[in-house]
């Protein structure tokens, strides 16, 4: 390891030298706590005894070799502070961990899994003119184990990949979005408060399983991204909290110290942090072979607290920028996703350019507005019509992904469907259309699991999706179209190819206030689509379509259809007239 990286916080690989790793003879165990007092491993192999470590390097560093230690053993690190107490630490690069509420750490080998997906490291290539469909999902509640209850109820990584990856292909989505798969103490937290940052959660299996995971999705052709968590981290006095007695990952003041979520905030202003940080994402995609990360709470590295009012973190945003960065020279096909809220610029802009160096930024702004205009009535949305016309004014600022993630499910939020405004019957068809606009709109698509059959209550971590409403024939049929809606966006590239060319959309019509009609056209380079939508509760008769430079229109597909339809319509001097039922979406090919 490059000591001078690793303080300076330039270092991508320390995984490689910190923590235990497995030689001829027996495991070598190196952590770093410069203000420790003394060290001892203790674990399976030494009956829980301590087996002293000896500080090497510049005394910051401790290492000891133990002869015993397997793989698959457990251990921890009794830290002796200088006031004559200790408490015993999981390995803050340890690579496997016990199930909670139990927390040591496991003896787990580096490459122990031979990947068979060459094929498509050679062939996948990232890219703006691409599609990307996401499909976000909790591994432990998309399906569970009928009949089994609590722990017995989860699928391992490799059950899971049985039943996932064909219903993704079924589905039309080329990407599966994962939670925090890093270990953490609380199911409730989702992941998003880790205490093992280098570690799989063995809630569903070893580290080869979840390699395995990602081989056989690979196989499929199916890229699989990560929430990655470089905000903060579980207050767990048993991981990285107060490490070697003192406050060495987290600021020692609390108003900067805790989160929102009350958890630990990271001080990125140490280089050993964000050495320690950078490492553990490079781990995920070169080790496992994860196809990008999502960084969760963007916002909070940007400003203090993710507080505008509070000024830039500059420390946050240099972390940032030289992640990124390192990440891209390593793996220039990785896509890194920021969930940010805040209007910060150049997020998406490269390093090079004074940027932060993501893909992708999340449209929250055009989540908020969309599902704020679809739960108000009819009679709001007139005065609310520009909510929908907004999104384009900015959205060419940044490299915007459109997301109805899990976030949008929860915490009394209600699902999706159930956001639509009116009774039950009604929210069909406004659901449709959205996802209809959804998928015309400009931007990349990432949609929570569940969402795609209509899911009617909220989300729960401990209990699986509702399955059993696809018994009933509104779901069912929700969810067929949802199928046909996305395979069609992988199939047309003027949904998808100029995302982010201001020439591959145009408004064709954007003033119709009292009727609650948009129109407009996307474009690639040999595709033209016309979209067109009524978002009253009325028939809009004789509406004037005007689409110039076309002879006809094909009509693609339809929200208020159940199977499509192939239905050819002249065009008259680029003009036609139709009838658009209630709450309504179509595409329409220009030919």
């Amino acid at each position: 390891m490059d000591y001078y990286g690793f303080y300076t916080g330039k270092e991508f690989t320390a995984y490689e030298y910190l923590g235990a790793h497995i030689q001829e003879n027996g495991t070598v165990f190196r952590t770093f706590a410069p203000n420790a007092a003394r060290i001892s491993v203790i674990g399976e192999f030494n009956g829980w005894q301590e087996t002293p470590m000896d500080k090497v390097y510049d005394g910051n560093f401790w290492e000891c070799f133990v002869p015993a230690a397997e793989a698959g053993k457990m251990y921890k690190y009794r830290i002796h502070k200088r006031d004559g107490s200790f408490i015993d630490h999981c390995d803050p690069y340890g690579f496997q961990m016990e199930l909670r509420p139990h927390s040591a750490s496991l003896i787990s080998r580096l490459g122990d899994y031979a990947f068979r997906d060459s094929k498509w490291k050679k062939k996948h290539r990232i890219g703006l003119d691409k599609p990307l469909n996401i499909y976000e999902m909790h591994a432990g509640s998309w399906r569970r184990k009928e009949g089994a209850e609590g722990e017995e109820a989860w699928y391992s990584y490799t059950e899971l990949a049985e039943l996932l990856i064909p219903y993704l292909k079924e589905n039309g989505y080329n990407y599966v979005e994962l939670m925090p798969l890093s270990e953490h103490p609380s199911d409730e937290s989702w992941g998003y408060q880790n205490t093992g940052f280098y570690s799989p959660t063995s809630r569903y299996g070893t580290p080869a399983d979840l390699k395995k995971f990602i081989d056989l999705c690979h196989r499929q052709e199916i890229g699989v991204i990560m929430d990655f968590v470089p905000v903060h981290f579980a207050v767990d006095d048993y991981a990285l909290w107060n490490y070697d007695g003192t406050a060495l990952y987290e600021y020692p003041h609390s108003d900067v110290g805790r989160s929102e979520w009350g958890s630990c905030n990271f001080m990125h202003s140490r280089g050993e942090v964000r050495s320690f940080l950078q490492s553990a994402a490079n781990y995920w995609l070169e080790e496992f072979h994860f196809d990008g990360l999502r960084m969760d709470a963007v916002s909070n590295l940007i400003y203090w607290q993710g507080d505008t009012a509070r000024g830039e973190n500059r420390n946050g945003i240099g972390f940032l920028q030289e992640m990124n960065r390192g990440l891209k020279n390593k793996h220039p096909e990785a896509l890194l996703i920021a969930e940010d809220s805040s209007t910060y610029p150049g997020v998406t802009k490269a390093v090079t350019d004074g940027g932060l160096g993501f893909d992708y930024k999340w449209d929250m702004g055009w989540m908020n507005d969309t599902l704020s205009y679809f739960q108000a009535p009819p009679a709001e949305r007139k005065q609310r019509y520009h909510q929908l016309t907004f999104s384009m004014q900015y959205f060419y600022k940044e490299q915007y992904l459109l997301s109805l993630s899990h976030d949008e499910v929860v915490h009394g939020k209600a699902t999706i469907l159930q956001k639509m405004y009116g009774e039950y019957e009604g929210k069909f068809p406004q659901a449709r259309a959205l996802y209809l606009y959804m998928f015309a709109h400009p931007g990349k698509k990432l949609n929570f699991m569940g969402n795609e059959f209509g899911q009617l209550r909220e989300w729960d971590e401990k209990r699986q999706q509702d399955w059993e409403i696809l018994s009933y024939p509104v779901h069912d049929a929700f969810h067929h179209f949802m199928m046909d809606l996305n395979k069609l966006y992988s199939e047309n590239p003027a949904l998808y190819e100029m995302d982010y060319d201001p020439e591959g959309f145009r408004w064709l019509d954007c003033h119709q206030e009292e009727r609650l009609i948009y129109a407009f056209e996307r474009r690639s380079g040999k595709q033209r689509i016309a979209a067109v939508f009524n978002f009253s509760d009325e028939v809009q008769e004789g509406y004037v379509l005007e689409v110039k430079g076309g002879a006809s229109l094909l009509l693609l597909i339809s929200s208020e259809m159940e199977i499509r339809e192939k239905q050819k319509i002249p065009l008259k001097e680029g003009k036609t007239v139709i009838s658009l039922p209630p709450y309504s979406g179509r595409y329409y090919i220009v030919e």
